[in-house]
């Protein structure tokens, strides 16, 4: 079953607004937890202001569908889209990651029939990008002042020089992004058809919700995502060490036997209690649980 692009668009909306909804997503804005310079609304506003420019490249992949190998899909032009509509409304950098990920799968689920397919075509967009989705994707992490996403020496997003060298060496989207993969888990999501979120974020995902209400599935699904994945803002910030140790502490907590009973409840808290004291903000596992939650969506369609 062929998806709409209209139908995609509100997936997308809706699996941002899930993704924040969590409660209590550990070291994350949720809905009882803001952070000094952004609210739990700011994200409610982002993951409704993208709807637009996701349907939009859903739609403009259908036009070059089946040539899908063509560099017309526009993908980077559709991220720089979607945070400049997402600037409109709010001052902070609340969803350049969700954003990076949901075109993509998008753009994808717009022409594929089932998850095969979809990881497949995502893989097919992704290496098909050109060097124009490359400059797009610069000035979007520019416009949103994110860092680690260009390589440190070559290609540096932050340099006044950065879109001439992409212009002269001919860098895709693709190109940029594999130089960051080692270090950036968005990279390599980006790089390697989602392997992270198809092999185990849309997996934990649709299996806790047979068992869990949406809510403490997103928050497994993060922690999940998290214990297995060190989350690369963290380890940006703070080293790799300091990563592992938070993934090792997601993964005691995982270990309980009950994620219904109150002591997983309250460790839960102490957990989102530690880590924002500590201010170890698990950002990347969070724009995977989005991700993740976007194809599970999907899939459901699929197999209506």
């Amino acid at each position: 079953m062929m998806i709409s692009p209209e139908k995609i668009a509100k997936i997308a909306q809706i699996s941002s607004i899930l993704e924040v909804s969590g409660y209590p997503k550990p070291g994350n804005v949720h809905r009882t937890r803001d952070f000094t310079d952004m609210e739990f609304e700011d994200f409610l506003i982002s993951g409704v202001v993208i709807g637009d420019s996701v349907k939009e490249v859903a739609t403009q992949v259908l036009k070059i569908n089946p040539k899908i190998k063509s560099n017309e899909a526009f993908l980077g032009k559709y991220i720089l889209k979607a945070v400049e509509e997402t600037d409109k409304w709010i001052a902070n950098n609340t969803n350049l990651g969700i954003i990076m990920m949901l075109i993509p799968i998008a753009a994808s689920g717009a022409i594929s029939g089932n998850l095969t397919e979809l990881q497949e075509n995502i893989g097919l967009l992704m290496e098909n990008t050109n060097v124009f989705d490359a400059i797009a994707l610069y000035k979007a992490i520019n416009m949103t002042k994110a860092g680690g996403m260009g390589s440190r020496d070559e290609f540096d997003v932050t340099s006044d020089k950065a879109q001439k060298e992409l212009i002269v060496k001919n860098q895709s989207m693709y190109d940029v992004l594999k130089i960051s993969a080692s270090w950036d888990s968005l990279a390599s999501e980006l790089t390697s058809k989602m392997k992270i979120t198809f092999n185990i974020g849309f997996r934990r995902f649709h299996d806790f919700k047979k068992d869990y209400s949406t809510n403490i599935s997103t928050v497994l699904t993060f922690l999940t995502i998290l214990s297995n994945v060190p989350d690369t803002l963290i380890s940006r910030k703070y080293g790799e060490d300091k990563a592992k140790e938070v993934s090792k502490l997601a993964k005691e907590l995982l270990d309980h036997d009950n994620y219904s009973d109150l002591t997983f409840q309250n460790k839960l808290i102490e957990f989102d209690d530690f880590l924002f004291e500590n201010k170890l903000n698990p950002g990347t596992s969070a724009d995977l649980t989005a991700a993740s939650i976007m194809v599970s969506y999907l899939n459901d369609c699929y197999t209506e």
